[in-house]
């Protein structure tokens, strides 16, 4: 079993490791920034525009992923208006590309960083916001100087846990962007291909290295957590 688990390891395509990685940075690039400013603002709306849209942004959460991903095909398809435009005007094709895997990573992500944002900001104290105010302070110096800075340890938990899910992220991928090697597929969508093949040796060691980079985030997640509760 070992020399077989060694053998598959010399002769493993890691094009997939390699996409996976770089759709979970830049989506959480994307959901660090897109999610911050989505729990700021949402959070200063009143009812019930406030509740719908808090919903509608963490939808994606709770509804299966090939459901997001089915949304997403019809959106993005070069057959639909907004597919039409974008390649057309711009060159731009989500469908099996790439981008359609950034796309359906962030979807996925988005209200795991837009939750953990939200929910820090409501945990500052509102006397050291009134206090930045009698000082003088504007709105966005008391975001940036006082609420960001308080809120550190939620926000970069949310990231954390957008980029777990980030490259994992199997359902809306394979419906959006596809399993095209070396440009498309992912890590999860190899276990896949490669256990219909029932090629076992191969879709352990994939599913090692997925464990081992999610035991990393999680373990990370925990020191963070631990940290911030101790100050």
């Amino acid at each position: 079993m070992m020399n077989e688990l060694l053998a598959g390891l010399r002769s493993l395509d890691w094009s997939p490791l390699w996409i996976s990685l770089k759709t979970a940075c830049i989506t959480t690039v994307i959901c660090f920034f897109l999610g911050i400013f989505l729990a700021q603002k949402v959070g200063k709306w009143k009812e019930p525009w406030q509740s719908i849209v808090d919903s509608a942004l963490t939808l994606p959460m709770v509804l299966p992923p090939t459901v997001a991903g089915y949304f997403l095909l019809l959106l993005f398809s070069k057959r639909r208006p907004v597919g039409i435009f974008l390649f057309s005007h711009f060159g731009i094709k989500v469908v099996q590309s790439f981008l359609g895997c950034v796309l359906a990573a962030t979807v996925i992500s988005l209200p795991l960083m837009y939750r953990n944002a939200k929910a820090s900001f409501a945990l500052v104290p509102k006397d050291l916001v009134q206090v930045g105010r009698t000082l003088g302070l504007s709105e966005t110096k008391i975001f940036w100087k006082i609420i960001l800075p308080l809120s550190g340890p939620g926000i970069l938990s949310g990231a954390v846990l957008s980029f777990a899910r980030a490259l994992g992220e199997y359902g809306a991928t394979s419906m959006l962007a596809g399993n095209i090697p070396g440009k498309t597929a992912t890590i999860s969508q190899r276990i896949a291909l490669v256990m219909q093949d029932q090629d076992y040796v191969t879709a352990g060691v994939w599913v090692g290295v997925v464990m081992l980079i999610s035991l990393f985030c999680m373990t990370a997640l925990q020191l963070l957590s631990k940290r911030s509760s101790s100050r």
